[in-house]
């Protein structure tokens, strides 16, 4: 599907009127999947029914097309924070939630992603409703990806590993993916003009 990034990517610092133009926009012109990224400044002052609120509009505007929110969980001061808004974001309606936008500091770590899958789990127990994760920024390596499966597996069960409900945003990935399965074939690691993405 056509995905576009909306609501003031990275920093969600646009006013909220911009961000729902921005949003309109987007799904005027087709997009079925809409990444926001959430106001980090709503988190660190806990105003969570403003964050509530904005989210829940976002949302609206989104229309039948799926949302996915960016926490930018490196920004949010604890994890207890990610808690708060991973909640907050699922009850005002994403579809999906992720770690990051890939620009931050800190991106896509463990503790934050187990913290997160947990909300999902307390959220689905709740409601039973699934919402889907989605780790980004800092994933580089095959080895870290499947640790990431592995984590999904365990925290959230086998149902959540289908592109509906579990994705890496990992554009660097996919240069590890190709010099491993070289690896694998030929017993040795390319040389960097040996591989197409290298």
């Amino acid at each position: 599907p056509f995905v576009l990034v909306a609501a003031g990517f990275p920093s969600g610092q646009t006013p909220l009127e911009t961000k729902l133009a921005e949003i309109k926009l987007a799904v005027e012109y087709g997009a079925r999947e809409i990444d926001i990224v959430i106001s980090r400044s709503l988190v660190l002052t806990g105003q969570w029914e403003g964050l509530y609120e904005e989210l829940r509009q976002c949302r609206k505007a989104c229309g039948e097309a799926h949302m996915k929110t960016i926490l930018a969980t490196g920004e949010l001061g604890s994890l207890a924070n990610v808690y708060k808004a991973s909640m907050i974001a699922m009850m005002a309606g994403s579809d999906f939630i992720k770690t990051s936008t890939g620009k931050e500091v800190e991106n896509a770590t463990f503790p934050v992603g187990i913290v997160m899958m947990r909300a999902i789990k307390e959220y689905y127990w709740q409601t039973g409703n699934k919402v889907g994760f989605k780790p980004a920024g800092g994933i580089r390596t095959a080895k870290e990806a499947i640790t990431w499966l592995m984590l999904v597996k365990e925290e959230l069960g086998v149902e959540w590993l289908t592109p509906e409900l579990f994705r890496l945003g990992a554009s660097s990935l996919l240069g590890d993916i190709e010099q491993q399965i070289f690896y694998h074939v030929t017993g040795s690691y390319p040389l960097q003009h040996e591989l197409a993405m290298a």
